[in-house]
């Protein structure tokens, strides 16, 4: 590149000067060796060129070489990165293998330990089996002893049962004698009773009669009470309804004003009834029918309470 940049600037400079030779008068004609020299130069800067290009495509293919090797490189640096890892990994594996191989090789020692101990405990507890058996087998020959003893103290116990019904038999019979003692005596009883009763017969119709007299009393008392609550029951209803009247008729006395007198006329001679009737169906079921009918309510109720108390005995 740097031999191709000299021939141009020389050829530049044979140029300038054949362009300032042919304006100049005085200076001769270029000569037939400058010409050549420049077919010369060309010649060279087009060997140049090809040589460029084909260096320059030499450069391109190495370069895109240089590119596929260094990918190769970094993937088997990759690769080795990998391989590294994987030998790391395996390592561990590996010890922790041995720490698994030597935790298992001492459970194998605490195992066989272990047996050796286990061994000793059942040849222990064969030992104390042979000599709970013998125990066991002294406890029975003592419970059959027990048992025959209790044989012998259930057959003496039967015969005292036997003993003992036999006097109760005995007690029946003297049971049964006495009952028969006992019904001669009511019956002796009953005579005494007889006679007796015969005595309060008289005695009775006195109190009898004496009864009469009081139950007759009693009845008059029954009748004055009923007719005593019914009056006053029909005083208070009497009450009430005067009350109710006056409420009405002061509650009436103040419709009026609102209202005129032909029209309450009108409408009850239309409805063919009273001023309050009507005042009635003007104001409907107001509180104070409620509370009447609840004190005519309380008031049966209490009328049926005297009657109830006049009726029991």
């Amino acid at each position: 590149q740097q031999g191709k940049q000299d021939l141009q600037g020389k050829l530049k400079l044979r140029e300038h000067l054949s362009r300032t030779a042919g304006k100049s008068e005085a200076t001769p004609a270029p000569s037939k060796n400058i010409d050549l020299e420049m077919k010369q130069l060309q010649c060279k800067l087009k060997n140049l060129n090809t040589y460029i290009t084909e260096q320059s495509t030499t450069i391109k293919s190495l370069k895109k070489q240089l590119q596929e090797k260094e990918e190769q490189i970094q993937e088997l640096q990759t690769k080795i990165s990998w391989l590294e890892r994987d030998l790391t990994m395996k390592r561990h594996l590996i010890e922790d293998l041995r720490s698994h191989l030597k935790a298992n090789q001492e459970n194998e020692k605490s195992s066989s330990e272990t047996l050796e101990s286990l061994e000793r405990k059942v040849k222990a507890l064969a030992e104390d089996k042979k000599t709970s058996i013998d125990s066991l087998k002294q406890r029975l020959n003592v419970a059959m002893k027990e048992k025959s003893q209790y044989e012998q103290m259930y057959h003496k116990t039967k015969e005292e049962m036997e003993k003992k019904d036999l006097k109760l038999n005995k007690l029946e019979s003297k049971m049964f004698e006495t009952e028969c003692a006992m019904t001669e005596l009511e019956n002796a009883a009953s005579q005494h009773l007889h006679g007796l009763a015969k005595q309060s017969a008289q005695s009775l119709e006195t109190l009898q009669k004496e009864l009469l007299l009081t139950s007759d009393k009693v009845e008059e008392f029954k009748t004055f009470v009923k007719t005593l609550t019914r009056e006053l029951h029909h005083s208070v209803l009497e009450l009430r309804t005067k009350i109710r009247l006056a409420k009405r008729m002061e509650d009436m006395k103040e419709c009026k004003k609102g209202l005129s007198q032909e029209c309450l006329q009108l409408a009850a001679s239309i409805l063919n009834d009273s001023a309050t009737d009507l005042y009635d169906i003007l104001q409907g079921d107001d509180e104070e029918t409620a509370k009447t009918k609840i004190e005519f309510d309380k008031d049966k109720e209490w009328l049926q309470q005297i009657q109830k108390l006049i009726e029991a005995q």
